[in-house]
């Protein structure tokens, strides 16, 4: 019998969307990758570093890139630590902060992968659901959990929660709240401001989304000096390679790039709501790379086969209060006109 943890061995693990063979073949809005290539000045990045600094180890507190992120952001760079993927932060302030039977918190609807750390940690979980108003239902005074995550702009739904509200949160909150701000480029709105006045608050940032580099791997975390230190201690110590490293310091240094990339998404997310609303859909004002849409028969499956069957990618979910709709990642205007199309034929 393999002595496996009991905890790991009852648990179902995270299921990530799909990912085709030949992503080619199909129109891929389902995993909310940027429609647009990383800058160019990326690539070069990478290409300078390939050849003999490989067989060297990086530099194991990738400075470079967390000084580019400290200038950007505004902060001292021992107030920043980077990551293998912002998922890698989201892990180790579990690991941090919450011992096995702790409680960790979380919105629901939100990022469930949340969950998946704190089952491998043997932490406890509570789930807060939502109101009609996209406000937090039942959420108490005092929050007395070792950590709360709060997904601002929320993900699959779109919406945000107003910066007024997440500091009156880091007021009620106990322990650690944790502001995951994957989708925040697309908002133009953080909460970084409130880690200067809160000590229990945490945002974390990913390069995968806005600076499209989501095959690197490149998350960050900002925090007083003492929670990255803490942090340090657990990551992996050579957690970010040498290319990953290089194109971190060349994305978040091309900011031209980034804010155009950004803005052609947007706009196009914004014709592309309007045009689901025109057919009846119902669409929730979305400040992500993507939009939560519910067709007028509340039917998400149907619409998601039909688009699947016209090599169309988009993402279903199976949990019942989600299964009504479907999440549409925002690829390029042409990408979304061909989709529209689709969606007008399958009706």
């Amino acid at each position: 019998m393999i002595p496996l943890r009991k905890n790991i061995a009852r648990m179902a693990g995270y299921v990530p969307g799909y990912q085709p063979e030949d992503p080619a073949a199909y129109i891929k809005l389902n995993t909310n990758e940027n429609a647009y290539p990383p800058s160019p000045k990326v690539l070069e990045a990478i290409v300078a570093e390939v050849g003999e600094g490989l067989r060297r180890y990086p530099d194991a507190s990738s400075r470079a890139a967390r000084e580019a992120a400290a200038r950007l952001y505004g902060f001292p760079t021992e107030w920043i630590v980077m990551a293998n993927g912002s998922d890698e932060v989201l892990n180790n302030l579990i690991r941090a902060f919450a011992d096995a039977d702790d409680e960790i918190a979380y919105v629901y609807p939100s990022y469930s992968y949340y969950a998946t750390l704190a089952e491998i940690q043997g932490a406890r979980v509570r789930t807060y659901g939502l109101t009609d108003d996209w406000k937090l239902a039942d959420f108490p005074d005092c929050y007395d959990g070792k950590i709360f995550f709060l997904t601002n702009p929320n993900a699959p739904y779109g919406f945000t929660f107003t910066q007024e509200f997440i500091e009156e949160l880091a007021g009620r909150v106990a322990g650690m709240l944790v502001i995951d701000e994957t989708y925040a480029d697309f908002a133009g709105d953080t909460a970084l401001d409130l880690v200067r006045r809160y000590e229990n608050v945490v945002v974390t940032r990913t390069l995968s989304k806005s600076y499209s580099l989501a095959g690197m791997r490149l998350g960050l975390a900002v925090a007083r000096p003492e929670v990255i230190a803490a942090l340090d201690k657990i990551r992996d110590h050579y957690n970010l390679d040498r290319l990953a490293q290089a194109a971190a310091v060349a994305a978040l240094s091309d900011q031209e790039y980034f804010r155009e990339a950004v803005r052609k998404i947007c706009a196009t997310r914004d014709w592309f709501s309007a045009e689901l609303r025109n057919m009846r859909y119902a669409v929730i004002p979305s400040s992500g790379n993507y939009v939560f849409v519910t067709p007028p028969d509340r039917n998400g499956a149907r619409v998601y086969q039909g688009l699947f069957d016209r090599k169309i990618l988009v993402r279903h979910f199976s949990d019942p209060n989600l299964a009504h709709g479907l999440r549409i990642s925002i690829g390029t205007r042409e990408e979304m006109e061909k989709t529209i199309a689709a969606m007008r034929e399958i009706g």
